[in-house]
């Protein structure tokens, strides 16, 4: 197998692999895509809410920010914690979390906009899933075209981690139930 880098920017990289069958660059692909584990924003309680938007649509918009997933979780519900008064605009850099290296990928995303008076306040929690369970726990997104025996993967992170780790993360995925296996079949 030959692999070679060919772009990298902030959430994107491309690369060449040669030596591999279309079965193991789909595998690769999918294992990335939905079987990483990826922390997100599952739970929201909200104790104050006088916006004109309903708790449920706000925490929709909570649950699809990317929240960075470090490779090693202690524990994976960590709060944020919401308490702003109006007028202003809610950014992600507003939620307060409870692990300081746990926080929302991209810090200027905005929530909501509050009006003179409006209030919020809320406690979210997150939970570790893989993309398979719902979109909110995708790592990224991969693709490849092959061109001369060559797969030129593409892969988009959603900033929850740097993109090339939404593959090695995958291939690592793949590895464990390889040895799974393994271990059942001895």
């Amino acid at each position: 197998m030959e692999v070679s880098l060919s772009k990298k920017h902030e959430n994107r990289i491309e690369f060449s692999v040669k030596g591999i069958s279309h079965y193991f660059a789909n595998m690769i692909r999918r294992y990335s895509m939905m079987r990483v584990p990826v922390l997100a924003i599952e739970k929201v309680e909200f104790y104050d809410n006088t916006t004109a938007f309903w708790d449920e649509y706000i925490a929709h918009r909570l649950g699809l920010m990317p929240v960075i997933t470090p490779k090693k979780i202690v524990n994976p519900e960590i709060t944020f914690y919401l308490d702003f008064e109006g007028p202003g605009i809610v950014y992600a850099k507003d939620l307060k979390s409870s692990d300081k290296d746990i926080v929302i990928a991209k810090e200027n995303i905005p929530i909501i906009t509050l009006g003179e008076k409006q209030k919020l306040k809320f406690e979210a929690k997150t939970a570790l899933a893989r993309g398979f369970n719902h979109a909110r726990h995708q790592a990224g997104l991969v693709s490849y075209g092959i061109k001369d025996d060559t797969f030129n993967f593409f892969v988009e992170s959603f900033y929850n981690m740097p993109p090339a780790e939404v593959i090695t993360r995958g291939c690592d995925e793949i590895l464990s139930e390889i040895n799974s296996l393994k271990k059942e079949l001895k």
